[in-house]
């Protein structure tokens, strides 16, 4: 992977099928594809979006790519084959004291089981731990996404336990399932 550093005039990183990129202001389109789509967004705590709710999203990655102190990194992933953005994958520092960083990723389902999402979340760990200093990274996911779980754990991030009652989501609380990885994983 390549990256260029969080200072610079954007980010991009490039992996063997995809690249991480800052989001653009004409990126709502695609995003709304899969940021809408119920079965999507099933075992998300946001969604599924309106196309309004797509807009802010975009805006709000555009708006925090500028920031000069950035501790936020949502980013459009890009199959690098087709040129198509295909999901959206983020870092974000929790703590610049303790070194921690959380991430999260979610794809269109005509691109699920392609180990995308793998791809994606070990860019992310790698320009946590390299590019952002940062020493742990977590992630959550809904107990019963279990491809998501095997995601995280491809990706070298560890099960850590279950988060009890820890989301209000859709009007009911969620547990979710806590996993990690250490940057001398």
């Amino acid at each position: 992977m390549t990256a260029s550093p969080p200072d610079a005039r954007g980010i991009h990183l490039a992996g063997p099928r995809l690249v991480l990129r800052d989001f653009l202001d004409s990126d709502v389109d695609a995003v709304h594809a899969f940021a809408g789509d119920p079965e999507v967004t099933r075992f998300t705590d946001w969604g599924p979006n309106s196309p309004e709710d797509s807009r802010a999203f975009v805006a709000d990655a555009v708006a925090q790519a500028r920031e000069s102190s950035r501790t936020e990194f949502s980013l459009a992933a890009v199959d690098v084959t087709s040129g198509v953005l295909i999901g959206s994958a983020a870092v974000g520092i929790t703590s610049r004291t303790h070194r921690q960083g959380e991430l999260g990723y979610v794809v269109h389902r005509d691109h699920w089981g392609r180990g995308l999402a793998t791809e994606a979340t070990t860019m992310l760990l790698t320009f946590g731990f390299h590019r952002l200093g940062l020493r742990r990274i977590a992630a959550t996911c809904h107990p019963d996404n279990i491809a998501s779980a095997r995601v995280l754990q491809k990706a070298g991030l560890r099960p850590e336990g279950r988060l009890r009652s820890n989301l209000h989501v859709r009007g009911a609380w969620r547990d979710s399932l806590l996993f990690a990885a250490l940057d001398d994983d």
